[in-house]
């Protein structure tokens, strides 16, 4: 592993409020951050810094608050009226690697409307992908976590005040704030009048608190009377799959009320988490959260969540997924529109687009804190795939601070677009990657996923992106890596990169995958670079790789400073 100026001190810039997107780049988020560097404070400053095994550089802007004694505090003033409130924080692990506790007092207008346990238990990991919770593995990451209040009825004008409130047992010695989000949540929806409630005790009842068979022999019922199934208000164990079988509607009352927990005590155990798992088509899922206890990854494992095969014409609106291994992991789907998706703190991906994904969405759906990518398309063949991969779309969606990988990435299939996406603090990988690494054919290419149509990246807006890869090196804000199959056919357009870590755009090929790989049909269009290299020196607006072959046609593009290494790959410029 090759290790470049680890430690750069950054200029001054302010990270600016989610609620400050530009119209029609993001999602649409329904709460207000407020930035705890920008807040009133007795404690410390941090940042802005880039060093990717140093806290502040996971933190949004690369800035923080450190509360290291009792009583020190982040106040500050609401802008708008809301009843829930989101903290993202980090503690110190324990020497075990287990994780220690502090808890953080909320105060309204001088007065204590709530104390809250906090842990980092499901933070920290150590050493080489794909991490370990071992102290010994050096090289620590994933910093940070979120913890969830409601009921606080905060008016504008309001003081907020976050203050270290430690109890007799709380262990650690400083508690870290990134930001806070202040959301005004509706009241919980109601359930349809022909629902079957998995709470019914006609239909069963939980055992010792968990709902898992109570679950699923609810939906068997509602398959068989044509029925829908309702989550109540509250928060119910689950400690098994939840099979998802074709037609069946499943909501709750609310991502805020409506909770599906896995068992803390079960989690181990691969076949105990909280798992829903499609099995047909014209299934419909909404308005509810799943919380895992996952504190460590483990590719050899099956991936806990919402996964499976959604068949065709299935929705996913409205979902609130954190600590499980992804949020979700879709196979063998067309039609399937997510939408609305909160992702927040999971040990891989956010959302993965996987084996035979045809003509799908991700639309206005939010990812932040992810241990991969946040969103990605990956038209992979170690299963059957029953649709051809292709025309998929992640659209007004928003990435911020995975702690590995990338916002958004696509890794072959036809013509599949990003569009009208906004990306910040991409600080361990690229902001939008578009690459051959991951294998997208079979043994005997009687299937073959590359690349092809044309792929289209249109209309985002990507900040503070393009960091360290503990594999790769730097990684671009926006990069095309030519890693062992060629790419042809790519259209990136109407795009601004602020404030690049390193590279803002590049094409690179790794030395030992030359061969005939190259890139071609490819244009920059309307591409608008304002900084650049602000975490590392020697960077460029374009940056091409030594070892990289084809050809790349830029249009309309304020790109200043472009560094070409290969003499096997041709820039047309014909920017007026």
């Amino acid at each position: 592993m090759r290790l470049k100026f680890l430690f750069v001190v950054f200029v001054v810039f302010v990270s600016t409020s989610f609620a400050t997107e530009l119209p029609g780049r993001g999602a649409r988020i329904l709460w207000t951050t407020y930035e705890a560097e920008n807040m009133r404070t007795n404690g410390m400053v941090m940042g802005p810094t880039y060093n990717p095994y140093r806290v502040e550089t996971e933190s949004s802007g690369q800035r923080c608050v450190k509360l290291s004694v009792k009583k020190q505090f982040v106040e500050f003033t609401a802008t708008v009226t809301a009843n829930t409130l989101v903290i993202r924080y980090s503690l110190p692990d324990s020497k075990q690697g287990n994780g220690q506790t502090a808890t953080l007092g909320v105060y309204k207008n001088g007065k204590l409307n709530q104390q809250k346990k906090i842990t980092s238990r499901f933070a920290w990991l150590y050493g080489k992908y794909p991490f370990s919770n071992n102290l010994n593995g050096g090289t620590p990451r994933h910093f940070f976590d979120e913890t969830r209040l409601s009921g606080i009825q905060v008016k504008k004008g309001d003081v907020i005040r976050i203050q270290r409130d430690d109890q007799e047992g709380d262990e650690a010695a400083y508690c870290t704030i990134d930001l806070a989000d202040l959301e005004n949540v509706d009241l919980p929806l109601k359930a349809l009048s022909s629902s079957i409630s998995i709470t019914d005790p006609s239909i069963a009842v939980p055992v010792n608190g968990d709902y898992t068979e109570a679950f699923n022999k609810c939906i068997s019922k509602a398959v068989e009377t044509g029925r829908s199934v309702w989550i109540p208000a509250g928060v119910f164990k689950i400690s098994g799959d939840i099979i998802l079988p074709a037609n069946i509607q499943i909501n709750g009352a609310g991502m805020w009320y409506s909770q599906l927990v896995g068992d803390d005590q079960l989690y181990a155990d691969p076949n105990k988490r909280v798992r829903l798992v499609g099995r047909g088509s014209n299934i419909h899922l909404a308005d509810f959260a799943i919380t895992g206890n996952l504190n460590y990854r483990s590719d050899k494992e099956a991936n806990d969540g919402i996964v499976g095969s959604y068949g065709t014409n299935s929705t996913i609106s409205r979902i609130w997924v954190e600590h499980t291994k992804v949020g979700m992991w879709i196979e063998n789907s067309s039609n399937l529109k997510v939408a609305g998706c909160r992702l927040r703190n999971t040990m891989a991906d956010g959302i993965n687009f996987c084996v035979g994904m045809n003509s799908s969405t991700i639309e206005n759906c939010t990812a932040r804190g992810t241990g991969d990518d946040c969103f990605a398309i990956w038209p992979a063949v170690f299963s059957k795939q029953e649709f051809a991969p292709g025309h998929n779309i992640i659209k007004n969606c928003t990435g911020q601070l995975p702690f590995l990988a990338n916002g958004a990435a696509i890794y072959g299939g036809d013509s599949n677009e990003i569009a009208n996406c906004s990306f910040a603090d991409i600080c361990q990988g690229s902001a939008i990657l578009l690459s051959t690494t991951f294998p997208t054919e079979n043994g005997d290419k009687t299937v073959n996923n590359n690349f092809k149509g044309v792929t289209t990246i249109q209309n985002c807006e990507i900040k503070t992106s393009g960091g360290f890869d503990h594999e790769w090196d730097w990684r671009a804000a926006i990069e095309i890596c030519l890693d062992k199959r060629s790419i042809s056919g790519l259209a990136i357009k109407d795009i601004k990169v602020s404030n690049s870590l390193s590279n803002a755009l590049s094409v690179i090929t790794k030395q030992d995958n030359v061969k005939a790989v190259r890139l071609s049909n490819a244009s920059l269009h309307n591409i608008n670079i304002v900084r650049y290299g602000i975490a590392a020196k020697d960077k460029h607006a374009l940056y091409i790789s030594t070892d990289a072959k084809g050809q790349l046609t830029i249009i309309n593009s304020k790109i200043s400073a472009i560094e070409n290494k290969s003499p096997n790959f041709s820039l047309s410029n014909l920017s007026k």
